[in-house]
């Protein structure tokens, strides 16, 4: 089940499993607070606090009365990012990132007028860019950052509006 996060209360609960479900992501790219300290594994509660505070649309998943999912979407009119998808590790490969990618599209369908959903990934990470793609994602294109210790690939999903 998603919900949307209405209560500033529920933000520790985010942040949680932000940290927890992007540490695997930083380990694995050897990254650390003192070579990224911007990393989503890393993100201070004021960052998330900032972003609640600013109308960011956050939503919780939960499985079997807990919460073990999280995303946000930022709506800039033509498209929406998508950010901070995050499932925790023990409960990956259960089909909870594709039905919240989902939800976020139906989302965006019935609440605004972009015509497609934009994310940004660690374009070294093979895995997650094919599981994006295989959900009607497409690469656009790649940026490096300063401050970065790698390089950040985009994609995007055409959202059809009835």
């Amino acid at each position: 089940m998603i919900e949307k996060v209405i209560l500033k209360e529920q933000l520790n609960i985010c942040l949680d499993i932000i940290h927890k479900s992007f540490i695997t992501v930083a380990d694995e790219f050897g990254l650390t607070e003192e070579n990224c300290p911007n990393h989503t594994a890393f993100m201070p509660i004021d960052k998330l606090i900032r972003q609640y505070e600013s109308g960011t649309n956050m939503f919780l998943y939960q499985h079997n009365e807990e919460y073990v999912g999280y995303f946000s979407l930022v709506d800039n009119v033509e498209s929406v990012e998508l950010n901070n998808l995050s499932v925790l590790p023990e409960y990956r490969h259960l089909g909870i990132g594709k039905e919240m990618v989902e939800y976020a599209k139906e989302y965006v369908i019935k609440n605004t007028g972009a015509e497609k959903i934009v994310i940004g990934i660690i374009e070294d990470n093979t895995v997650l860019k094919g599981w994006y793609e295989t959900l009607g994602f497409v690469h656009t294109g790649t940026k490096k950052f300063e401050g970065l210790p790698f390089t950040v690939g985009f994609m995007e999903l055409e959202i059809c509006q009835n």
